[in-house]
């Protein structure tokens, strides 16, 4: 699924999440790993990441998966809403890995639950999102 043509054209605009270092694995459809080292350029304290970098890999992590779900359809989605709860941080020198699956897949709206673990599985956050899937024409993907 890595080598749909949706996919390879995010992966080439995606230039957000290549900035912060994240890479992700299409498990299968609907479901989706990514992981993000926390480095200098992520922090927000000496030691912590800034919640807009954990929360930046958590919609990337569910919108990938809701996007697995859809580029069979010739489509893409966007982010309608995401509800985010840090349990711990984020701290220099970890590996978040951020997990997400698919709740529920209507025509249109889909429900993804994402969770974010360090290396050594220690929860860091949890979400849940609602997603919008249109035509990859839309969002200038030439199929």
């Amino acid at each position: 699924m890595l080598d749909h043509p949706i996919i390879l054209g995010y992966i080439e605009a995606n230039n957000f999440g290549r900035e912060l270092g994240m890479q992700f694995n299409i498990v299968n459809h609907g479901e989706v790993e990514y992981r993000m080292p926390i480095t200098k350029k992520h922090l927000a304290t000496p030691i912590a990441a800034h919640g807009g970098s954990i929360s930046a890999l958590m919609d990337a992590t569910m919108g990938v998966c809701a996007l697995s779900e859809v580029i069979n359809e010739n489509r893409v989605v966007s982010t309608l809403e995401m509800k985010l709860s840090f349990i711990s941080p984020g701290l220099l020198g970890d590996t978040m890995i951020a997990r997400a699956k698919i709740i529920k897949s209507g025509k249109r709206i889909l429900f993804v639950e994402g969770v974010i673990e360090n290396q050594v599985g220690k929860m860091i956050a949890t979400a849940t999102g609602t997603f919008n899937a249109y035509p990859a024409s839309k969002a200038g993907f030439a199929i």
